[in-house]
Protein backbone atom coordinates (compact mmCIF):
# COMPACT_ATOMS: atom_id res chain seq x y z
CA UNK A 1 0.00 0.00 0.00
CA UNK A 2 3.28 2.65 0.46
CA UNK A 3 3.95 1.92 -2.87
CA UNK A 4 0.40 3.03 -4.14
CA UNK A 5 0.79 5.80 -1.76
CA UNK A 6 3.67 7.43 -3.25
CA UNK A 7 2.47 7.09 -6.92
CA UNK A 8 -1.02 8.73 -5.96
CA UNK A 9 1.16 11.35 -4.25
CA UNK A 10 3.28 11.93 -7.26
CA UNK A 11 0.02 12.04 -9.23
CA UNK A 12 -1.37 14.89 -7.09
CA UNK A 13 2.09 16.91 -7.37
CA UNK A 14 2.72 16.56 -11.14
CA UNK A 15 -1.01 17.11 -12.19
CA UNK A 16 -1.10 20.25 -9.46
CA UNK A 17 2.45 21.59 -11.13
CA UNK A 18 1.06 21.12 -14.86
CA UNK A 19 -2.40 22.64 -14.13
CA UNK A 20 -0.57 25.24 -12.93
CA UNK A 21 1.71 26.22 -15.53
CA UNK A 22 -1.05 25.46 -18.07
CA UNK A 23 -3.36 27.80 -16.62
CA UNK A 24 -0.64 30.77 -16.19
CA UNK A 25 0.75 29.73 -19.45
CA UNK A 26 -1.52 28.76 -21.84
CA UNK A 27 -4.87 29.73 -23.86
CA UNK A 28 -7.46 27.20 -22.98
CA UNK A 29 -9.45 28.66 -25.68
CA UNK A 30 -7.21 29.00 -28.69
CA UNK A 31 -5.13 25.69 -27.99
CA UNK A 32 -8.78 23.83 -27.15
CA UNK A 33 -10.18 24.39 -30.21
CA UNK A 34 -6.91 23.79 -32.74
CA UNK A 35 -7.07 19.89 -30.39
CA UNK A 36 -10.50 19.23 -31.78
CA UNK A 37 -9.73 20.36 -35.06
CA UNK A 38 -7.26 17.01 -35.24
CA UNK A 39 -8.64 13.51 -35.26
CA UNK A 40 -6.16 12.28 -32.85
CA UNK A 41 -7.30 15.25 -30.79
CA UNK A 42 -10.42 14.31 -29.99
CA UNK A 43 -9.60 10.83 -29.56
CA UNK A 44 -7.82 11.86 -27.02
CA UNK A 45 -10.19 13.64 -25.34
CA UNK A 46 -13.01 10.94 -26.10
CA UNK A 47 -10.30 8.61 -24.32
CA UNK A 48 -9.68 10.77 -20.96
CA UNK A 49 -13.11 11.49 -20.39
CA UNK A 50 -14.35 7.66 -20.80
CA UNK A 51 -11.15 7.21 -18.01
CA UNK A 52 -13.19 10.08 -15.71
CA UNK A 53 -16.55 8.02 -16.09
CA UNK A 54 -14.80 4.76 -15.08
CA UNK A 55 -13.13 6.67 -12.14
CA UNK A 56 -16.18 8.50 -11.49
CA UNK A 57 -18.25 5.33 -11.20
CA UNK A 58 -15.45 3.69 -8.72
CA UNK A 59 -16.21 6.88 -6.19
CA UNK A 60 -20.15 6.57 -6.42
CA UNK A 61 -19.84 2.85 -5.95
CA UNK A 62 -17.33 3.67 -2.66
CA UNK A 63 -19.06 7.33 -1.47
CA UNK A 64 -22.62 6.91 0.46
CA UNK A 65 -23.16 10.51 0.17
CA UNK A 66 -24.86 11.26 -3.07
CA UNK A 67 -23.73 14.98 -2.43
CA UNK A 68 -20.10 13.95 -1.77
CA UNK A 69 -20.23 11.99 -4.67
CA UNK A 70 -21.62 14.35 -6.98
CA UNK A 71 -18.64 17.23 -5.99
CA UNK A 72 -15.74 14.46 -6.03
CA UNK A 73 -16.87 13.74 -9.42
CA UNK A 74 -17.41 17.65 -10.80
CA UNK A 75 -13.83 18.28 -9.72
CA UNK A 76 -12.89 15.05 -11.54
CA UNK A 77 -14.48 16.36 -14.78
CA UNK A 78 -13.08 20.16 -14.41
CA UNK A 79 -9.31 19.06 -12.84
CA UNK A 80 -9.07 15.87 -14.62
CA UNK A 81 -6.45 13.36 -12.64
CA UNK A 82 -5.07 15.85 -10.00
CA UNK A 83 -8.81 15.29 -8.74
CA UNK A 84 -8.67 11.26 -9.28
CA UNK A 85 -5.32 11.69 -7.48
CA UNK A 86 -6.42 13.24 -4.57
CA UNK A 87 -9.58 10.97 -3.92
CA UNK A 88 -7.13 7.90 -4.60
CA UNK A 89 -4.69 9.61 -2.24
CA UNK A 90 -7.22 9.63 0.33
CA UNK A 91 -8.90 6.47 -0.44
CA UNK A 92 -5.52 4.84 0.51
CA UNK A 93 -5.24 6.84 3.95
CA UNK A 94 -8.38 5.71 5.25
CA UNK A 95 -8.36 2.48 4.51
CA UNK A 96 -6.24 1.60 6.98
CA UNK A 97 -3.97 -0.62 5.23
CA UNK A 98 -6.80 -2.71 4.00
CA UNK A 99 -7.60 -2.88 0.07
CA UNK A 100 -10.62 -4.36 0.32
CA UNK A 101 -11.61 -1.06 2.65
CA UNK A 102 -9.57 0.99 -0.19
CA UNK A 103 -11.42 -0.24 -2.84
CA UNK A 104 -14.99 -0.58 -1.75
CA UNK A 105 -15.08 2.03 0.92
CA UNK A 106 -17.92 1.48 3.30
CA UNK A 107 -18.81 -1.38 1.22
CA UNK A 108 -16.38 -3.36 2.26
CA UNK A 109 -17.81 -3.42 5.81
CA UNK A 110 -21.52 -4.38 4.59
CA UNK A 111 -19.41 -7.60 2.89
CA UNK A 112 -17.34 -8.36 5.75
Amino acid sequence: MKVAKVVALLGVLAMAGILIYAFTNGDFQGEGSVLLSMPWGIVSLVDLYVGFILFSGWIVYREKSFVRSTVWIFFVMVLGFFTASLYTLIALQTSGGDWARFWMGNRAEIRG
